[in-house]
C-alpha cells in the first residue's frame, strides 16, 4: 500500500516536472495572465466552465478571483457558469446538456470577456459549443486540457494542455496552473 501511495505521488510530481521543462506551457501561462489582467482592467469578466471534477475546479478558480487569493483587495468579476442549478437543470431538460454553457454565455458574455474551459479530454461538447459562441461574440477562450488538447486544441485562443492522459494527474496540474495564473493576475493588478 505504501509503495502505491509513493507511486501516485511520484506520478504527480513527474507531470509537474514535465510542465516545468515545457517552454510552450510556461509561455502560454504568461500570455493567459496578460489577457486576463487586461480583461479585468477593461471592466470585463472571466467565466469558467467544466464538468464533474473540472466543474469543481472551475468554481474554485473563479472564487480565487471573486473572493481573494493572497491580497485583501477589490473583488474581481469571475464566475463559474454551472453554479445556478435552476438554470442548469432547466436548459439541460428543455434543450440539451450540450448547450448549457453556450446559452448562458450568449446571454451574459460580451466582447473582451474571457472564458476558461476545463476538460481533461478536451472534447467536452458543452465547452466546445460555448467556445463557438465565444468566437462569435469576441470572447477570448482559454482551454485547460490533457496532453492532446482534444477538439479544444483548435477552438482555444490559448491552450494549456497538461502532458498527461491520466485524469487525476491532469486535474491536479490544472489547479496548480490555475493558482499560478490567479497569483500573477493579482500581482499585476494590485
Amino acid at each position: 500500500m505504501k509503495s502505491k501511495v509513493e507511486h501516485i505521488i511520484s506520478a504527480s510530481i513527474g507531470v509537474k516536472q514535465n510542465i516545468l521543462s515545457d517552454e510552450t506551457i510556461k509561455q502560454t501561462v504568461i500570455s493567459c495572465v496578460e489577457v486576463i489582467a487586461a480583461a479585468f482592467r477593461n471592466g470585463n469578466k472571466v467565466l469558467f466552465a467544466g464538468n464533474g471534477g473540472s466543474a469543481a475546479d472551475a468554481q474554485h478558480l473563479a472564487a480565487e478571483f471573486s473572493g481573494r487569493f493572497y491580497k485583501d483587495r477589490k473583488a474581481l468579476p469571475a464566475e463559474a457558469l454551472h453554479c445556478n442549478t435552476s438554470y442548469l437543470t432547466a436548459v439541460a431538460n428543455d434543450y440539451s446538456y450540450d448547450v448549457i454553457y453556450a446559452r448562458l454565455l450568449d446571454g451574459i458574455g460580451i466582447s473582451g470577456d474571457v472564458i476558461i474551459g476545463l476538460s481533461t479530454s478536451g472534447n467536452s461538447t458543452n465547452i466546445l459549443k460555448a467556445f463557438e459562441v465565444a468566437k462569435e461574440k469576441g470572447i477570448i477562450t482559454i482551454g485547460f486540457t490533457g496532453t492532446t488538447g482534444g477538439k479544444m486544441k483548435d477552438s482555444s485562443n490559448y491552450l494549456i494542455n497538461v502532458p498527461s492522459t491520466v485524469t487525476p494527474r491532469i486535474q491536479e496540474s490544472h489547479i496548480m496552473l490555475g493558482h499560478i495564473i490567479c497569483e500573477l493576475v493579482e500581482e499585476a493588478l494590485f
